[in-house]
């Protein structure tokens, strides 16, 4: 069974173990992975589609769109020294997706035996914390129309069409979420820009023009750099001790 290409150097009968000991499950779009306030023992493995991290909002029944987690990507707590934690964010399917519930038992005696299994998962938690940073400053920063012209870029990169585009079935509803915009300030520039002939629909797919990549801010600040390399310094020096497992 194959789960992710950090697991690709390892021996056969370790990658054949943990196959045993994961499992994979089906998830209908708009269906709930993982609840707020959930334990959990498992690391989550997108194996195809996309899942959205939802956090809770200002009004008790809301919640907004923190991140994504695509194809190859893990979501589990930034720490997993223990064997099991609850959620404080809930995780749900943006797309049909399939997901492997890897054990955390399992992932952290791996990155004890291979170091650079460590190195890989630190890696990608890191990787997952520059995105969140980034989207919060553009959340902060950017005029509406800017923010919706990268959110939708970035959706075609996620949720990416056969034909170019992003899924049509990725509504205006969560990237109204995952931007902090209203639904109906997101309709309104969406509208805008189709009829300026910045954005088409098909049967399949929103298409939009290539310019919108031009709206992202490039690199982190220089403290966030830091902080990865200090990080990485922390994890070259302790090989048998990761950072994150």
């Amino acid at each position: 069974m194959y789960l992710h290409p950090l697991t690709a150097g390892l021996p056969a009968a370790e990658r054949e173990a943990l196959a045993r000991q994961s499992q994979l499950r089906y998830f209908k779009r708009n269906q709930t992975v993982l609840r707020i306030d959930e334990p959990t023992d498992s690391i989550y493995c997108v194996a195809s589609g996309l899942l959205r991290v939802a956090a809770p909002g200002r009004d008790p029944d809301a919640e907004f769109t923190s991140e994504f987690i695509r194809r190859d990507d893990f979501f589990f707590d930034l720490s997993i020294r223990e064997d099991r934690y609850t959620s404080s964010q809930a995780l749900v399917a943006a797309l049909p997706s399939s997901v492997y519930l890897v054990p955390i038992r399992a992932m952290r005696e791996l990155c004890v035996r291979h170091p650079a299994v460590a190195m890989a998962l630190l890696g990608l938690a890191m990787k997952r914390m520059s995105m969140l940073r980034g989207q919060m400053r553009r959340v902060t920063t950017l005029p509406s129309e800017d923010l919706v012209r990268r959110v939708l870029y970035q959706l075609t990169e996620l949720a990416p069409a056969p034909a170019g585009g992003y899924d049509k079935r990725i509504s205006q509803s969560l990237i109204a979420s995952y931007s902090g915009l209203s639904r109906e300030v997101v309709n309104k520039t969406m509208r805008d820009m189709e009829s300026r002939g910045l954005l088409r629909r098909d049967g399949e797919a929103v298409h939009v023009s290539p310019e919108f990549a031009a709206t992202d801010f490039g690199t982190l600040p220089e403290d966030s750099a830091g902080d990865a390399e200090a990080m990485l310094g922390r994890a070259a020096e302790n090989p048998g001790r990761p950072q994150h497992c």
